[in-house]
Parts: structure tokens; C-alpha cells; sequence
């Protein structure tokens, strides 16, 4: 499984993915920092990535297009890097379970 990591998000969650020998990238990676909701969204597609994002945009983005990017959809509100950490870790392998299940979106709350 390949992530993306939005740009709400800070590159040290991507980090923390490859730690774990999943392929993740933040979108600063990818050349993607300054790009639009919707180039970042195509990205994801066009490489196969599950996309992770704070941003509501990309929830539409999915209920709107036939072919979709998998989310997650973090919905913690602002926390510290080490409390994000935290709740991947908690609740990665419900996250790649959902995922591998053929969810669409998944929260993480």
C-alpha cells in the first residue's frame, strides 16, 4: 500500500509510514507543496496512493469522482506531531484493515 501525505499534515507522519516498510510520501516529496486540491488528488490516482489528509475538499473530491483515491481522513483538529504519531499508531492496522477491505474512507478520530 502507497500513502500521500497532504500538505496539513507534517512530512514526519510520512517518515513515520516508511519507518513501518509502507511507501509513503509527503506532497513537499513529490514536488506537490504548492499544487491545488485537485492536483494532489489526481496524483494520488495516477500513482496508486491512499491519500492523507485533514482537508474536507478531498472527502467531496471523493464522493464526487467515479475513480477515487482511497482516504484517510484525519479528523483530530490540531494536535502536536508527537499526538498524531500517537493515534497512527494506535490505530494503524484498523486503518490498513479498512483499507485492505476496500473502504473508501476511513477516519481517523
Amino acid at each position: 500500500m502507497k500513502f500521500l501525505v497532504d500538505n496539513q499534515l507534517p512530512a514526519a507522519l510520512a517518515r513515520w509510514l516508511a519507518a513501518r516498510e509502507l511507501d509513503a510520501c509527503h506532497v513537499s516529496d513529490v514536488g506537490l507543496e504548492e499544487a491545488s486540491d485537485q492536483c494532489i488528488w489526481n496524483y494520488a490516482i495516477a500513482e496508486g496512493r491512499v491519500l492523507v489528509s485533514k482537508d474536507e475538499d478531498f472527502l467531496h473530491l471523493a464522493a464526487r469522482s467515479e475513480v477515487a483515491a482511497p482516504l484517510i481522513w484525519v479528523r483530530l483538529g490540531n494536535c502536536r506531531k508527537q499526538a498524531l504519531l500517537a493515534a497512527f499508531d494506535a490505530l494503524l492496522l484498523h486503518l490498513l484493515t479498512a483499507l485492505a477491505e476496500g473502504k473508501k474512507v476511513v477516519e481517523l478520530r
